[in-house]
């Protein structure tokens, strides 16, 4: 599984499939929640080249990985609390280690 630091992560994207309205809802929600990062939500065909980390859905979890280009690929369940969400947060704004 791919890892990188917390510290490094500059860009989040949110990636789903169809109309966007829970990946709109999860980033203005995460971009209140992580200061310095950009947070985007992308069509999973179209993760941008400079994500450094993938957050999806876990039914699309599997997709998302074959064109997340080797970055790590965190899947959640609930739009709205979530713990792979808030665990996620919390290694971005301490620094630590994210695998997925």
């Amino acid at each position: 599984m791919p890892t990188i630091e917390g510290t490094t992560v500059r860009k989040l994207v949110i990636a789903c499939d169809a109309g966007m309205a829970s990946s709109v809802l999860m980033s203005v929600q995460l971009r209140k929640r992580l200061d310095g990062v950009v947070v985007e939500h992308s069509p999973v065909d179209a993760i941008p080249a400079d994500a450094d980390v993938v957050l999806t859905h876990d039914k699309l979890a599997d997709r998302v990985r074959e064109t997340a280009g080797g970055r790590p690929v965190i899947a959640y369940d609930r739009v709205i609390g979530d713990p792979a969400v808030a665990d996620l947060v919390e290694a971005i704004n301490s620094g630590a280690p994210i695998q997925g």
